[in-house]
């Protein structure tokens, strides 16, 4: 093999960024008389492809035209956008080389759909969609229950886990043509959740993963009681396209749990958690 053809073999390995820069130095003294078209190869050679920031999408739940569920104090949708926003602040001055991105950041109605979609245009790596929980006016021992549950997609284990996950997914009946731009889904039929016990979630394990992170330190950091990690049909877990939970924060129907969530205090540690 000729000197120029050993030269151009090198160049082509130079380009896919495999020689470290001592050989890079060597082969600049090796090939002088091509110094200048080296250097610039070189130049562009050493700058390594930038690695793709990190994105955590947070979304808070409901908003606009919905309320969520609604205490005698305040409301899901505002104690969702806050905690986002705290959430957000928390990440970009701890990790800021993170990228954050907020689904909402004011009032604003957004679909489920509209949620995710936000979410795989912007290849999120993490998905977080922010609730508070409530049970029917009806139910006895609706003003003492309470506790914070961390969700991944999956089969409804039980009614109760059911019921949290159609409350959610009604919000879909806001929007005129949902049964169109949800195929048909009814969040109301026990038998349309079938569809998430088909699905092949590639992410869930690094759901369950993260779910059992944030449901510890919401026990153990915002002293918030255990009710589990959980998997339930949620229609923004599933069509998100990375690794997603959502998060029950507490029972806003609880006198006692909603003056925490409604707290500087009880704001602040469901963020830090």
């Amino acid at each position: 093999m000729t000197a120029l053809a050993a030269y151009f073999v090198l160049l082509i390995i130079a380009i896919l960024s495999t020689i470290p820069p001592i050989a890079i130095s060597v082969m600049n003294a090796l090939f002088s008389r091509l110094r200048p078209f080296w250097a610039i190869i070189c130049a562009c050679a050493s700058r390594r492809a930038p690695k793709r920031a990190f994105t955590l999408v947070l979304d808070a739940g409901h908003g606009g035209k919905d309320a969520g569920c609604v205490g005698r104090l305040t409301n899901e949708k505002s104690i969702t956008l806050d905690v986002a926003r705290r959430v957000a602040d928390i990440v970009r001055r701890e990790c800021p080389k993170v990228n954050v991105l907020l689904t909402r950041d004011d009032d604003r109605y957004l679909t489920l759909q509209r949620r995710a979609d936000i979410a795989n245009d912007a290849h999120g790596d993490l998905f977080i969609s922010i609730h508070v929980n409530s049970v029917d006016n009806k139910s006895r021992g609706r003003e003492s229950v309470k506790g914070t549950s961390v969700y991944a997609l999956g089969a409804e284990k039980s009614q109760n886990t059911l019921s949290v996950a159609m409350r959610e997914n009604a919000v879909i009946e806001l929007e005129d043509d949902y049964t169109e731009s949800y195929r048909g889904f009814d969040p109301h039929s026990s038998e349309s959740y079938i569809i998430f016990e088909l699905t092949n979630n590639l992410h869930l394990s690094q759901s369950l993963d993260f779910a059992a992170l944030a449901q510890r330190d919401l026990v153990s950091h915002a002293n918030r009681a255990d009710k589990g990690v959980r998997q339930a049909g949620f229609w923004v877990l599933w069509a998100t396209s990375m690794p997603s939970v959502l998060i029950e924060l507490d029972f806003i129907c609880n006198p006692r749990q909603e003056e925490f969530l409604n707290s500087e205090n009880g704001r602040n540690l469901c963020a830090e958690a």
